[in-house]
């Protein structure tokens, strides 16, 4: 039986500020409050079950996305207009229905051995360094 649940993704676009998805030294003090909300907004998100996947490429250039689990589009929707990234105006996003084709869980062993992959990523879980918040690339 087939999962009733929805998959969407939203895509964060330029807010009022575009430099901010572009430039790590625009982010003022301010605005790194409101990432650290952000951040927190996702952490709910997946703890509730809604947030599958939430990250942004590295090279400043690519783009930031979340990938929601959700009753309806409404859900989804209320979901993103409430991530303090959109409400603030820091940035815009644009939902996109989809799904999930293919996936793997993170790999937890090599040879019997926590890979490296693995070890950052539990060290990096609510930090700066989760690649989410602004000035990461120290």
């Amino acid at each position: 039986m087939a999962d009733p649940r929805l998959q969407f993704l939203y895509v964060f676009t330029p807010g009022e500020r575009p430099d901010l998805g572009r430039d790590p030294g625009a982010w003022t003090e301010a605005d790194s409050l409101i990432a650290d909300q952000h951040f927190a907004h996702l952490e709910l998100g997946a703890a509730d079950g809604i947030v599958l996947l939430a990250g942004r490429s590295q090279d400043w250039l690519g783009p930031a996305i979340v990938i929601l689990e959700v009753d309806s589009e409404e859900q989804a929707r209320t979901f993103m207009a409430e991530d303090p990234f959109v409400s603030s105006g820091l940035f815009g996003a644009d939902l996109h229905p989809f799904r999930i084709a293919l996936g793997r869980s993170p790999q937890s062993s090599v040879d019997g051995h926590q890979s490296d992959q693995t070890r950052n990523l539990k060290s990096e879980v609510g930090s700066r360094e989760s690649g989410l918040l602004p000035g990461t690339d120290d």
